[in-house]
């Protein structure tokens, strides 16, 4: 069946492309389930006058930090709900295409059944449907009200020229779960509440694909993006404004491509880090992803670091690439990585081993590796690192490789386990630099070998995250983070009971998950 809201003559008047100044982030936690049925609270209203309809309601603050603006967008059609747990658009299993509508969404929710499975999401699709939407403008008022949700393998959504915007907490902008499928172009996400990352995933991932627009954040505890999937994306304009700029989990992915990235970690979500930082790699035991190498590439564009270190691995194994990208740290005592043990896994081994491969890229700033983690650092097709390794002496492990167009140029004394240089790779700079115990010698050539790297498969225990969800947060599922979790039976409030509940989102600072992998 090929449903069809909105009258097609009408299309997406104007795309104005503006300067972007702020972005921020999200993610959360648990509800109870409640009878959906998205006709009897919701209200259609069609042949809206788009003179009134696409100016009400203008956030003057987020139009003027947006590529599509509220205003861009011809209004025929509204569609509204305000019941809570349930959506304003569903697709259930079939094919649905929606243009020129504005979606309203209040009502509330309260736990997993609105993160894993998108209750109480503004549009929803699931069981294999397949739901097209295009010149659409979401806005969501509530606790766990994310924007536009897809739920369970079969699933796309496909999502282009539109606005969302979030204000409550625990409510991102674009939500994947259960190995569901999101494609977004060119889009404005604006979320202004805790634990709302503009791009999320949760239990069971997916994968997502997002081209081009802007997306902003500016909540506690909610990072741009969220990743528990396999998330992509390119050529776009990425903004927090008080957490981390991307945060990965487990055994999944973040690739930007050409992407402005700009990061402000300037509040805690969690006690379990002492460290800010623009991007943190992480597996917090929660059950939410499986364990094993997560990786974060960025090839071409800039990220900019306002606050603290520019990458932070701590509890899982991570390869981080790099390629031509522009990175800046603002904060002159932040360092470029850090590999240490927080809060996270089990004390002794819940360090970062770290892979950090460098192509034709420009590295300024110290490495930190603590003693229970590693780091294989391999610069090559020129690249250049300025910066010093564990000026306090050695700790962790670290290999240090560099092909022949590449160099090092040390600002501090450094400590390491073993090189591979050219005679004319390391410039020491009037310091020292230790290899195994050994001080190396400017202009000899030197033959080292990597670090071998232990990866952890399957599943992990309770434990708390940074960015999504906040503490408070049960386990109730199980699950592995392998396969997508299975929704409760029917959508009829009967899920089976869960040993505790989510916080309802409503503190300024939300909770975290209780510490019970410690």
């Amino acid at each position: 069946m090929r449903k069809r809201l909105g009258r097609y003559k009408n299309r997406l008047m104007a795309i104005s492309i503006a300067a972007v100044m702020m972005i921020s982030i999200a993610g959360c936690g648990n509800a109870e389930n409640q009878n959906a049925d998205t006709t009897s609270d919701t209200e259609v209203v069609t042949e809206a006058s788009s003179d009134d309809e696409t100016t009400e309601d203008i956030d003057e603050v987020a139009e003027s930090n947006s590529f599509i603006k509220k205003t861009d967008i011809t209004i025929d059609e509204e569609i509204t709900n305000d019941a809570d747990g349930e959506h304003a658009i569903e697709a259930d299993g079939e094919d649905a295409e929606y243009s020129n509508v504005k979606v309203t969404k209040t009502g509330e929710a309260d736990g997993d059944e609105a993160d894993f499975y998108g209750e109480n999401a503004a549009i929803f699709a699931t069981n294999g449907a397949t739901l097209n939407l295009e010149g659409i403008l979401v806005e969501t008022n509530g606790t766990h009200a994310n924007g536009v949700f897809s739920y369970g393998e079969g699933t796309t959504v496909n999502i282009k020229d539109s606005y969302i915007e979030t204000t409550g907490n625990c409510s991102g902008g674009l939500m994947t779960t259960g190995g569901g499928t999101t494609n977004a172009e060119n889009l404005t996400i604006h979320t202004t509440g805790n634990s709302s990352a503009a791009i999320r995933s949760d239990r069971g991932g997916g994968t997502v694909t997002v081209s081009k627009g802007s997306y902003t954040t500016e909540g506690t505890g909610s990072p741009v993006i969220y990743s528990t999937a396999d998330i992509t994306v390119n050529d776009a304009t990425l903004t927090s404004t008080a957490s981390e700029g991307v945060v990965v989990e487990g055994k999944n992915s973040v690739t930007l491509n050409n992407v402005t990235l700009t990061a402000d970690n300037n509040k805690k979500n969690s006690d379990k880090s002492d460290c800010y930082n623009a991007v943190m790699i992480y597996q917090s035991m929660s059950g939410d992803a499986a364990n094993g190498e997560a990786s974060f590439t960025m090839k071409g564009g800039s990220l900019t670091n306002k606050n603290g270190d520019i990458f932070f691995v701590n509890n899982t194994v991570a390869t981080i690439s790099l390629e031509d990208a522009d990175i800046v740290n603002e904060d002159s005592d932040g360092v470029f990585l850090r590999a240490a043990a927080a809060g996270w896994g089990n004390e002794g081994s819940n360090g970062g081993q770290v892979t950090l491969n460098a192509s034709d890229q420009t590295i300024n700033g110290d490495m930190i590796v603590d003693s229970v983690s590693n780091l294989n650092l391999y610069l090559k097709d020129s690249s250049s690192f300025e910066g010093a390794i564990n000026t306090d002496g050695q700790e962790g492990e670290v290999y240090v490789e560099l092909d022949s167009d590449s160099t090092w140029k040390l600002t501090g004394d450094s400590y390491i386990i073993s090189l591979t240089c050219d005679a004319d790779s390391i410039d020491l700079n009037g310091y020292k630099l230790y290899v195994n115990g050994k001080e190396y010698e400017e202009g000899t050539e030197s033959k080292g070998e990597a670090i071998e790297v232990t990866v952890t498969e399957g599943g992990g225990d309770m434990g708390d995250m940074p960015g999504e969800p906040p503490e408070g947060m049960d386990n109730p599922s199980g699950g592995d983070g392998n396969t997508p979790p299975e929704p409760p039976e029917g959508k009829d409030g009967n899920r089976p009971e869960k040993p505790g509940e989510k916080s309802d989102g409503n503190s300024d600072a939300p909770p975290e998950k209780p510490d019970e992998s410690n």
